[in-house]
């Protein structure tokens, strides 16, 4: 275990964790972009972050899925739909592990060799599905380099088992109380030691 933290952050369906992981991914990379720019560095070949970000597919008001999205260049497929005609279905949605594995193994594999960060929205019953996922998962939470991820709540699934049971992660929830203040306290927990 190294000396970096593996932040996750869990709560409700709807409670806003992608949200806390946005707004803590934003000033991370705005102080990480102004140190640099202080210090006369190009920030546009900035390698601060890396990962992957979930967000859900609306169709008329309606959310019918849920696509995946490469940090890095904005890459993005559709991993979840209510279309989707699979074997796998999770409440009502077909699962297509393909697109899992099309962007976000190489998006973590990615942030885990040339990013100074690693996030991974979401870790829950659809990407678990992926076995190649729950791999690369896996090595990225060995991995010593300040870690945040989002993590199904009610999951049972062995991965988030383990990250829950990590001697070096922090688990913080989401609540309608804590929602404004938590990305301040991750934001803290993260820069004493990055």
């Amino acid at each position: 275990m190294g000396i970096h933290p593996k932040i996750g952050v869990t709560g409700l369906p709807r409670s806003g964790k992608s949200a806390v992981m946005e707004k803590v991914v934003q000033m991370l990379t705005d102080e990480r972009k102004d140190e640099m720019r202080a210090r006369g560095d190009d920030v546009s070949e900035a390698k601060i972050l890396g990962g992957i970000r979930c967000e859900p597919v609306i169709e008329d008001g309606e959310r019918v899925g849920f696509k995946c999205i490469n940090f890095q260049n904005g890459e993005e497929e559709v991993m979840a739909h209510k279309n989707i005609d699979s074997r796998l279905r999770v409440l009502g949605y077909g699962i297509d592990p393909g697109a899992i594995e099309r962007i976000a193994v190489p998006a973590i594999e990615e942030a885990m060799q040339d990013y100074e960060m690693i996030v991974i929205d979401e870790i829950g019953k659809f990407s678990v599905e992926s076995e190649a996922f729950v791999e690369v998962v896996r090595r990225a939470m060995k991995v010593d380099k300040p870690t945040l991820v989002t993590l199904h709540k009610k999951s049972r699934h062995p991965l988030l088992q383990d990250i829950r049971r990590r001697d070096d992660a922090r688990i913080l929830e989401v609540t309608p109380v804590n929602r404004a203040l938590l990305p301040y306290k991750i934001h803290k927990l993260i820069r004493e030691t990055y």
